[in-house]
């Protein structure tokens, strides 16, 4: 079995874990000491977070103070915004729907090392070698597909993300920008997997068959469900959404064939800032989030996000078929190449 594969295969049953309560003393006078409280910035929407956050509180009497920030945002972006510098952070931890970029920050010595209780349950290539990031609850790359346009019966389903450059979909199909968000992890991650020659010609061919370069992956998602493109490169949170509207779309999970690099899965990391000025009650947001209980709300919450943890059933909610290949990459080696390919796809679209 390929590093990896068993986070989509899953065990057939939901493992939920009791969360223990932590009841605060009374002081000698009889009056309560302060609410500890710990604050996170979070890339994931308020209304799938929120709820996890409110559970930590009703356990173990810590408040959570949240900032949402969903836009798709560079590493450069992301360290404006969290670095405190002389002053105290904006908040203790940072809840990333990517890794990229929270591998960069980690590589900037804005994150701060802490251990993790499951780093054993999950594939070696979701783990940080020094803890300064913890990967949960992925999202796939997937092709969404206008069935509409392309008919599924007929066999015309594109199956592998170089269809984007075949020469019949020429102007028909779009990408996200590939310079921030998971779009940005997916294309450091091809670098890595085919070798920065190949890579760069692929981005080239992207480039001649006049593919849409769309601000994020929901714009992606939202062109094919209306069938503005015939298909697009997006997020299975994105195409779930689409699906779940009853728009003529299929979710295809490229590149599965033998010989195959697999399907790309995308974890949210979860981090302490080395700043943070509340780090114990951090850690205990930090492994709250990291267990099983949390991880299985998630797959079932809007968004569908998928468990690393392979003793997590795999809900039909998130339509995965059976036996989904998930492509071994390693994320360290993406970010270290990030300069190189961040310069390379800045020059071929973005218009000066």
């Amino acid at each position: 079995m390929r590093p990896g594969e068993s986070c989509l295969m899953g065990a057939k049953r939901r493992v939920l874990i009791p969360l223990a309560c932590v009841l605060l003393a009374a002081g000698c006078t009889g009056r309560r000491s302060p609410l500890p409280e710990v604050r996170i910035c979070s890339s994931l929407e308020a209304d799938i977070v929120e709820p996890i956050f409110q559970e930590f509180t009703r356990d173990t009497g810590i408040k959570v103070r949240p900032t949402f920030d969903a836009a798709p945002r560079t590493a450069d972006e992301w360290a404006a915004l969290l670095d405190g510098g002389d002053k105290s952070p904006p908040c203790d931890l940072f809840w990333n729907t990517e890794i990229l970029s929270t591998i960069l920050l980690a590589r900037r010595g804005l994150l701060a090392e802490s251990p993790s209780v499951r780093d054993d349950r999950i594939p070696a290539m979701y783990r940080s070698t020094r803890g300064q990031w913890h990967a949960f609850a992925a999202h796939a790359r997937v092709l969404l597909v206008n069935t509409a346009i392309i008919k599924e019966e007929e066999g015309e389903l594109p199956r592998s993300v170089r269809d984007l450059a075949d020469p019949r979909w020429k102007g028909r199909i779009a990408i996200g920008r590939p310079l921030a968000g998971s779009a940005a992890a997916h294309a450091a991650c091809l670098f890595t997997v085919w070798g920065s020659i190949a890579a760069e010609q692929y981005f080239r061919d992207l480039k001649d068959n006049r593919v849409q370069v769309m601000t994020d992956n929901r714009q992606v998602a939202l062109a094919v469900g209306s069938g503005q493109i015939a298909f697009g490169l997006t997020d299975s949170d994105d195409a779930l959404a689409e699906v779940d509207k009853s728009m003529p779309v299929a979710v295809v999970y490229p590149d599965q064939g033998v010989g195959q690099m697999g399907t790309l899965l995308i974890p949210n990391t979860i981090s302490i800032l080395e700043q943070s000025k509340h780090r114990a009650a951090a850690m205990r947001l930090v492994q709250f989030v990291l267990s099983q209980n949390v991880e299985a709300q998630l797959a079932l919450a809007r968004g569908g996000q998928i468990p690393l943890d392979p003793e997590i059933d795999v809900s039909s909610r998130l339509k995965i078929p059976d036996g989904v290949r998930p492509m071994d990459v390693d994320f360290e080696r993406a970010a270290e190449l990030w300069p190189d390919v961040e310069k390379f796809l800045r020059a071929q679209f973005v218009e000066r």
